[in-house]
């Protein structure tokens, strides 16, 4: 905070002056992403006014950060990673807090011609020693010459990058370090821009290998398919070690010049509303994505006592993204109900499909359709024969739009057949944006790219040319040769009084018997022995609706269910903790 010392000569009154946030618009020409590497996209937009803006937890500017005074923090943050011996192609790890200090890193060292490899931060879960054990992990996978942390964290990093044999240092020091002037290496398009590791929701991530011609070809394709032009400004929650957060609202809004404004990931998951009080405040038109649960969570924050309209004016709120998890439609109708009188208009939700090895945008919606819905019968999704006996049930399907520019989408059978419109396959994707490969494994990379064609693990259909994800392939529980997605069993235990989205973890085991089942584990927070006892018991028969076979059922504590570094629920790692006994469920009759 700046302080002005004003009155008479006299007088040492300090009046502090709240700093200016970075303007909406801009005399520059917007580019759309097109320039050969990401360096080039920064040189570009410090020519301009525009810049990131980082706000308390309670929503209020802390510090303006134009893109004329990163790209010269950056060049600094390059001369020092020179001068402490990174040489090009080298792995540069960083801590991905949302600040100035990692922006500056990430782009320093890819002007040292360096591969910066964006690592999460601690998450409310898990002890100190499941995160170093985490970054280990991670770091043996990258490989890097240096791991540079924020001072809040350093007991944390340093043991993990002393385990791994890292040079471990906290970003404050690091920029102690003396920047001498010396020619910085030039980059081609083709060379590796960074890499990122993928959520690994259903197998451990791997490094993504992306390149600047990938990365700026899915920057162009996302914003043009946005329809991002003037007026336009993003606010955004998302962390900066997952893909959405990164290359969605960090590195597009370098390459295509949008002044952004942030909320840390952890200050919103304390103060969700917030970041509707960002978007109220702002008086050009609004860009901002989150998965469903952002949605959900702040719907569930708003009392049915509360008007919105008297706190939050969401009416230019232009573009609602929602992506990186499968998208509810009955969230996203809370969500309208909660905040239609507050001006938010259905028709801004933006729903998109994208992974990591795509860079990011696979497919997009065009602005203004909003959220549109086809039912399939479950025996459509499930493979199995409709019964005659048993009533149709349906489950609704959202459109994830249409192929990002450059992009195509198949469906195909399991043998790599093409199938016809409205067939559900394997999804499969091809363009400019596609990753190079994984990391240092090539056996991995060879299973999911073939002939420019890279395989996505997830299960959907097209129809007149918009995709509807149905799940993922590696998620889905196969009993008798009939499939069950587990998103189904968990959204239906979801419906039942007292829990809600995180709190299931449904996956196939193998009982005593040798048969294959589903096991659903589900946190419990009652202490009640004769209430958890009656709790499993509609959780069975729940469950049973769906599936039409009896599952185990087991309660666990809470916070129990492990997560990935965005959040997400690793149904991959619940079952082999499970199956290791790592989760203890609660000793309940049979």
């Amino acid at each position: 905070m700046v302080l002005d010392v004003t009155g008479s000569p006299d007088s040492n009154v300090a009046v502090p002056v709240t700093p200016a946030p970075t303007p909406t618009d801009d005399t520059l020409p917007r580019r759309y992403a097109d320039f050969a590497t990401m360096g080039e996209a920064l040189d570009y937009a410090a020519q301009g006014v525009r810049g990131l803006n980082f706000h308390d937890p309670r929503g209020t500017l802390s510090r303006p950060y134009p893109f004329s005074e990163l790209r010269e923090d950056s060049l600094a943050q390059a001369r020092r990673l020179i001068a402490s011996g990174v040489k090009p192609e080298d792995r540069i790890a960083l801590i991905a807090e949302t600040g100035a200090e990692f922006a500056s890193l990430f782009f320093g060292v890819i002007y040292a011609g360096a591969w910066p490899v964006p690592l999460p931060l601690p998450t409310s879960f898990g002890g100190a020693q499941s995160y170093i054990d985490q970054l280990s992990v991670q770091l043996k996978s990258c490989d890097p010459s240096m791991l540079i942390y924020p001072p809040e964290i350093a007991t944390m990093c340093a043991e993990a990058a002393r385990l791994c044999e890292v040079e471990g240092i906290d970003w404050h020091s690091f920029g102690e370090r003396e920047a001498p002037a010396t020619e910085l290496p030039s980059a081609s398009t083709d060379d590796i821009a960074y890499l990122q590791y993928s959520s690994g929701s259903t197998r451990f991530p791997h490094g993504v290998a992306i390149t600047h011609k990938a990365l700026l070809s899915n920057l162009a394709a996302h914003s043009i398919g946005m329809h991002v032009g003037d007026g336009d400004r993003c606010v955004s929650w998302l962390p900066w070690y997952h893909d959405m957060g990164l290359v969605g609202c960090l590195l597009s809004i370098v390459a295509n010049q949008v002044s952004t404004d942030y909320l840390k990931t952890e200050d919103f998951a304390r103060r969700p509303l917030a970041w509707l009080d960002l978007i109220s405040r702002n008086q050009g038109t609004t860009l901002s994505y989150s998965p469903t649960f952002g949605y959900d969570i702040c719907s569930r924050r708003m009392s049915s006592q509360t008007k919105a309209s008297d706190r939050f004016d969401l009416s230019r709120w232009r573009v609602a993204g929602n992506g990186a998890d499968m998208i509810r439609p009955d969230v996203m109708q809370h969500f309208v109900d909660a905040f239609a009188d507050a001006g938010f208009k259905a028709s801004a939700f933006l729903p998109s499909y994208g992974l990591a090895e795509a860079t990011l945008a696979v497919s997009i919606m065009p602005p203004g359709e909003g959220i549109r819905v086809e039912l399939v019968e479950e025996t459509q999704l499930s493979g199995g024969d409709k019964r005659a006996d048993r009533p149709q049930r349906f489950r609704a399907i959202v459109n994830c739009g249409k192929a990002a520019l450059g992009m195509e989408i198949q469906i195909r059978e399991e043998d790599g057949t093409p199938l016809p419109d409205r067939a559900i396959g394997k999804v499969w994707c091809r363009g400019p944006s596609v990753m190079v490969g994984y990391f240092r494994d090539q056996a991995s990379t060879d299973a999911c790219l073939v002939d420019g064609w890279l395989d996505t693990g997830d299960m959907g259909y097209l129809s007149d040319g918009y995709i509807y994800v149905v799940g993922r392939a590696k998620d889905m529980i196969i009993i008798n040769g009939k499939n069950h997605w587990p998103q189904d069993i968990e959204w239906a235990v979801e419906q039942l009084p007292g829990f809600k989205q995180g709190d299931i973890a449904a996956f196939a085991i193998t009982t005593p018997g040798g048969e294959e089942t589903p096991a659903v584990l589900v946190q419990c927070r009652t202490s009640d022995e004769k209430e958890r006892l009656r709790l499993r018991d509609e959780i069975r028969e729940r469950v049973r609706s769906v599936t039409g076979m009896n599952c185990v059922i087991e309660l666990v504590p809470p916070r129990t269910l492990p997560r990935t570094s965005s959040g997400k629920l690793s149904r991959a790692k619940a079952r082999n903790l499970y199956l290791n006994g790592e989760i203890k469920p609660y000793a309940l009759a049979a």
